[in-house]
């Protein structure tokens, strides 16, 4: 990933939390809301390459951990985006190219977002963090997961031309 590239992704990263902070946590869906961020961000590490994928996993996790809304301990996103950058690489070969189809990308989408946030929960009650009661983050995350189902198909064609347009001509090949 080349520093042009990772500063224009970094900037888009910041532009999506800037949405999601702005508008999208202000609207109220039935059951719960809807974390565009993480979808993106998903969606951003499963389509780099094994280095990349970390990288992104990171710099997102990043973003996560200075958000001002933020109430874990300063770098627990970015250990759980890089830990999930690096399980998407380099179990990209054993399951299959599987973001040249729609249907199945979203529903990898909407997986990788669910585990995020286990993972997040899985790690709170591991830092003694007072996360709720356990059926309440199951609601949470059911309900982000089928929000980022109905939701991802509209800006998952966004997404894959926002990363075309930086890649690098050496990326491209």
């Amino acid at each position: 990933m080349s520093p042009v590239r990772l500063s224009i992704s970094t900037a888009f990263l910041f532009l999506i939390f800037a949405i999601q902070e702005s508008v999208i946590s202000r609207i109220h869906l039935p059951i719960t809301g809807f974390s565009l961020y993480l979808a993106v961000l998903i969606c951003l590490i499963a389509l780099e390459d094994r280095n990349g994928a970390v990288v992104m996993g990171f710099i997102g996790g990043l973003v996560l951990d200075l958000a001002p809304t933020s109430q874990s301990p300063f770098g627990q996103w970015a250990l759980i985006f890089t830990v999930i950058g690096y399980l998407i690489s380099s179990n990209m070969e054993s399951v299959g190219d599987f973001t040249s189809e729609p249907i199945s990308f979203v529903i990898f989408i909407a997986s990788g977002a669910a585990l995020a946030l286990s993972i997040y929960l899985g790690a709170g009650l591991m830092l003694g963090q007072n996360v709720g009661s356990f059926s309440r983050a199951l609601v949470v995350i059911f309900g982000n997961f089928m929000w980022t189902l109905l939701f991802t198909p509209l800006f998952l064609p966004l997404i894959r031309r926002v990363r075309e347009a930086t890649l690098t001509s050496r990326e491209r090949l």
